[in-house]
């Protein structure tokens, strides 16, 4: 008999509906355990699922919890790395929400402890398992574009109070960044174009980034739920407007943005150029349509909501489980996650010192 295997869900917010109900659907799990700073929340999300598990507002206390094999972070990230560092510790495979941390150390410590109790590890860019993400990069594995020579992304979103998340985020200490707070799903993004394989991502060596915008310290704030605006909301304390240039190993050129000053509606463009094809969102120009006269356009899901059950968190969810079944590595682990993060970070030191920033390979 195939095993059932037990998990605690960590934290109880928005995100996590996604992953109770993808862990709920796949046939090798069960939510055993949620867990959350407020019990209240975590009973509530219990109640919503119809689980038959036990609440904890302490992790350790959850940790212990008889037949927990993997736990989901969906912590607010400012708490990840104390978070994953005491699940890897109690042998759990860990299924973390990005951005995975906040600094370089907190990502070497995580790292640490993940390899040392030898546990699996995948990190939320749910957006590799877009059905759009996933027909491009067969495309880009079948030569249907070339030569991949130049990859462009942005994360287009007014971050806001209407998010649950904001007030966690918003600040210089917590959030850290626009680009780190969720513009690095744009910059996984270049890291998973750029590279030919299909389950493969591009290794970043050089970043240049400038920042500006407007918004920065501002207490209004646009709902675009809503089209309207808010007084009085907790202001950002970082820019809003980030722009990076990113160099990788195979020679690639990356290009990414991310708003969170834009007046307008969710919005994630792509572009990819290859020495035969190019690809303007799900519109494709290749060597492989001869006799080509208008833009083919691919019938996928493309990553074009904010709300988080347009996400594919159930393809991420069933690969994390046959990771852990089979013994194998993600593409998406977070060794490999560390990689994207390294690039908001180096954009951040470009902030400050005005030169780019070679990354060391890893």
């Amino acid at each position: 008999m195939a095993k059932t295997y037990g998990v605690l869900i960590h934290g109880a917010g928005w995100v996590s509906t996604q992953h109770i109900a993808a862990f709920k659907n796949n046939p090798e799990t069960r939510v055993l355990a949620v867990s959350d700073r407020a019990l209240a929340r975590a009973k509530q999300r219990v109640a919503d699922f119809g689980l038959d598990a036990v609440c904890y507002s302490d992790l350790n206390a959850a940790l212990k919890h008889p037949g927990v094999d993997m736990v989901a972070i969906c912590t607010p990230q400012h708490v990840h790395c104390e978070n994953v560092i005491a699940a890897a510790n109690a042998g759990k495979h860990v299924l973390i929400e990005k951005p995975a941390g906040i600094s370089r150390a907190e990502l070497r410590r995580m790292l640490d402890a993940v390899r040392r109790a030898k546990v699996k590890s995948v990190v939320s860019f749910v957006l590799r398992w877009n059905p759009l993400f996933q027909m491009l990069k067969k495309m880009i594995a079948d030569g249907a574009l070339g030569r991949v020579y130049s990859v462009e992304a942005d994360y287009l979103s007014h971050n806001g109070s209407w998010w649950s998340g904001w007030k966690d985020t918003c600040t210089q200490r917590n959030g850290v960044s626009a680009m780190l707070v969720a513009g690095c799903h744009a910059v996984d993004a270049l890291r998973w174009f750029a590279a030919p394989g299909q389950f493969q991502a591009a290794e970043p060596v050089e970043v240049f980034a400038v920042s500006g915008g407007y918004r920065k310290g501002r207490r209004d704030d646009y709902d675009p739920l809503t089209n309207s605006w808010v007084k009085g909301t907790p202001p950002m304390e970082y820019d809003g407007l980030e722009i990076a240039l990113v160099k990788f190993a195979n020679g690639v050129i990356g290009k990414v943005s991310v708003n969170f000053d834009c007046i307008m509606p969710y919005r994630f463009p792509i572009r990819i150029f290859g020495d035969r094809g190019t690809v303007i969102n799900n519109q494709v120009w290749s060597h492989k349509f001869p006799g080509q006269r208008n833009w083919v356009e691919l019938p996928a899901i493309q990553p074009d909501s904010s709300d988080v059950s347009h996400h594919p968190f159930q393809a991420e969810v069933d690969h994390f489980v046959a990771c852990v079944r089979r013994g194998v590595e993600s593409h998406c682990n977070l060794a490999d996650a560390v990689k994207t993060h390294e690039v908001v970070f180096a954009a951040l030191e470009c902030y400050r010192t005005k030169k780019p920033v070679r990354l060391r390979r890893a």
